[in-house]
């Protein structure tokens, strides 16, 4: 592509080292796409006939029939996907393919390419967000009653309805999607049309194109249009989050599943076992999803570093912003398509949650509030349940089990009304401002999300 000004072929260890068709051939469709829209920018300049158009796109699209059969041959020697399917097309229909790269470069072309393929990933990856919200929504609709103990610090802390743990994590997921709708917006505009960096002399209507490849909106400076990766990079940082909520989603299935929680069974077609212990049931999917966040995180660092020192415009540097980007759409998308199925097949073991949730002191801070409604100051009633746990640790006895005169020997204002808090039922029903668990509010928010996630599901 550059014989001209060249008398000397380029090196092998060099071609090796430069290609990139090895990774970024998966754009094809995309560039085929691009390509089509671009023959109508130069039809519309006069630069193509109206034959020359058609036979061009009727070529690129028989190309691409022979990408998706198999039967394409890629070229290292061609570097990347554009100069495959260029030169691919120009063997096929002749000069009249040579044409097609008038007032386009490659690198306006790579950043159509990506921003094409990028836009499509973010609809499946929103689909997919909703598939595990779905399936977390069954999970806690299966077990509407299942309680169990809220943590801080990995110490029970008070009861909370299983469902609402889970719908927890079905908000961080919303705000994923949010997020990739937010990147979607600066993702969908056209660089085609800025050239190598100048745009063209010759006068191109970039609008022909915008519309027939759906981009609202076109870049205005044609500087920028072919140096930016901030969408690439805002993407991966989506896909970084979003595997950080798996992982801290995985990290609590891991603790549920163990014997010494033992809160959950995960079925068979989603566990492993061990190669020498039998009785082994671990859970790999959660495990790996913890490790793969890792990956995620440091690909949102490889493409950061990658950016922070470049000068305007196009530098090869930017050919290593794909492998980070494709590997992190290809992991999210496995991580939360498999999840998802894990966690729509799971059981909430409800004896064992119920019995982790009759421990008496979850229900400290109720005793608390307790004597705040009897207008006792938060800190002194914080200071005297702390006394009275102490003396329920010592004496062996569970709060429900102390009597009344030793209650009021920490505070004269207990009265026999405070065994009547004593109940994990009592203390989640009283719990029902906005956004706390009672069962009325998990229901209400269940049946909101199923409604929600049936007119949510794409972009």
């Amino acid at each position: 592509m550059w014989k001209g000004r060249f008398q000397v072929e380029t090196s092998n260890l060099v071609q090796i080292y430069g290609e990139s068709i090895s990774f970024d051939w998966r754009l094809y469709p995309y560039d085929v796409e691009g390509s089509i829209a671009h023959a109508a920018v130069l039809q519309d300049a006069g630069i193509l006939t109206k034959t020359e158009e058609k036979e061009i796109a009727k070529g690129l699209r028989e190309i691409k029939k022979e990408i998706d059969a198999g039967n394409f041959e890629f070229k290292t020697s061609l570097e990347d996907i554009h100069m495959n399917i260029e030169s691919a097309l120009t063997e096929k229909i002749g000069d009249v393919g040579a044409k097609l790269h008038t007032a386009r470069s490659r690198n306006d072309q790579v950043a159509l390419d990506v921003r094409l393929y990028c836009r499509d990933e973010c609809n499946r990856i929103f689909q997919l967000l909703t598939g595990m919200q779905e399936s977390l929504l069954k999970l806690a609709g299966n077990h509407p009653e299942a309680v169990v103990p809220g943590y801080t610090h990995l110490q029970r802390g008070q009861p909370v309805l299983f469902g609402h743990h889970l719908l927890a994590y079905i908000e961080m997921f919303e705000r994923d999607k949010g997020r990739i709708a937010d990147c979607f917006k600066r993702i969908n505009v056209m660089p085609l049309g800025s050239g190598a960096l100048a745009g063209s002399t010759i006068p191109l209507n970039r609008k022909v194109a915008a519309e027939k490849l759906d981009f609202p909106a076109l870049t205005q400076n044609s500087m920028d249009a072919v140096s930016d990766r901030d969408f690439v990079a805002e993407l991966i940082f989506v896909c970084s989050l979003i595997g950080t909520h798996l992982s801290r989603i995985s990290e609590d299935v891991i603790l549920w599943a163990s014997a010494e929680f033992g809160f959950i069974e995960l079925s068979d077609a989603h566990t492993t076992g061990s190669s020498l212990m039998p009785q082994k049931k671990n859970p790999d999917v959660a495990e790996l999803t913890r490790g793969k966040t890792g990956r995620l995180t440091g690909n949102l660092v490889s493409i950061l570093t990658t950016l922070k020192g470049l000068p305007m415009t196009y530098n090869r540097d930017l050919q290593e912003d794909k492998e980070p980007l494709f590997d992190s759409i290809d992991t999210v998308k496995i991580a939360l398509e498999v999840f998802a199925e894990m966690m729509s097949e799971a059981k909430i073991r409800e004896e064992v949650t119920a019995a982790a949730t009759s421990d008496p002191f979850l229900l400290a801070t109720d005793i608390a509030d307790y004597l705040v409604l009897k207008q006792i100051p938060f800190r002194h009633a914080h200071e005297i349940v702390g006394k009275l746990t102490a003396y329920s640790l010592s004496e062996k006895q569970s709060f429900q089990d102390i009597p009344l005169e030793q209650y009021q020997k920490f505070s004269e204002v207990f009265d026999t009304d405070v065994y009547d808090i004593l109940k994990v039922e009592t203390a989640l029903k009283a719990r029902k401002a906005i956004g706390a668990p009672s069962p009325a509010n998990v229901k209400r928010q269940i049946g909101k999300w199923q409604k929600k996630l049936e007119k949510n599901f794409a972009l």
